[in-house]
């Protein structure tokens, strides 16, 4: 079974007659071990799509499911069993400011039962040395440039060993150099992990990567291409 099957997904903000149409009949597979970019205008439902993909917003019409887990009337147990199964990567890192590089991605880990302190001390520690950290272990986000808070992020979204990586203009905030850098890494340990990345960017720098780019269109998948990697 695909990580994600959506079939007519729709979605709409506000109430009554005040509602809003965000999402129209979206209809999508994605595959094991498939990264796929999505790219669009502000606005076009890129964001809305991925929180809802994520289990961070409540699926109101259509089919989603993630991990095989159906959404549509997921309650919040079932939501939490796939948040729990997903690395999330944003913009904005979302680290805490009061934590060292180590204890941000080791609190991710210790989010899962039946992980010793020490056993999540190690991992995270690994996977800082793996994203080319193991000097910054220790370092606290103010002390990091922007693309080693990233890293962080990364670190801290795959640490877990996620069946699926979600992440919302990962390269936003950084310098070209830096942001290829940045999915170069998430690309080589997605693929060493065997998880499913969806992206959401404006950067064309970084399409290579991707198996299938989607485009959207005011809250319509309008295209698909299979990447040209040359």
């Amino acid at each position: 079974m695909p990580p994600i099957v959506i079939r007519n997904l729709n979605h709409y903000f506000g109430k009554g007659s005040l509602s809003k149409q965000v999402l129209f009949d979206i209809n999508l597979e994605i595959k094991a071990g498939e990264i796929i970019i999505m790219t669009g205008q502000s606005g076009s439902g890129k964001t809305t799509l991925l929180s809802l993909i994520g289990a961070l917003r409540s699926v109101q019409k259509g089919s989603l499911r993630v991990l095989e887990q159906e959404l549509l009337g997921g309650n919040e147990d079932q939501m939490v069993w796939v948040r729990r199964r997903i690395g999330y990567i944003f913009q904005a890192h979302n680290l805490l400011q009061f934590m060292t590089a180590r204890q941000n991605v080791q609190m991710s880990v210790e989010l899962h039962e039946n992980i010793s302190a020490r056993e999540a001390r190690t991992k995270a520690e690994a996977i800082l040395k793996a994203v080319g950290l193991e000097e910054r272990v220790n370092y606290y986000p103010h002390n990091l440039s922007g693309g080693q808070k990233q890293r962080v992020a990364i670190a801290r979204a795959l640490v877990s060993h996620p069946q699926l990586v979600l992440a919302d203009e990962p390269t936003a905030a950084l310098d070209s150099k830096t942001g290829r850098e940045v999915v170069d890494l998430m690309q080589h340990l997605a693929r060493e992990q065997g998880c499913t990345i969806m992206l959401v960017t404006h950067d064309n720098r970084i399409l290579d990567i991707a198996d299938r780019i989607l485009h959207m269109e005011d809250g319509r998948l309008v295209k698909e291409t299979v990447a040209d990697r040359h």
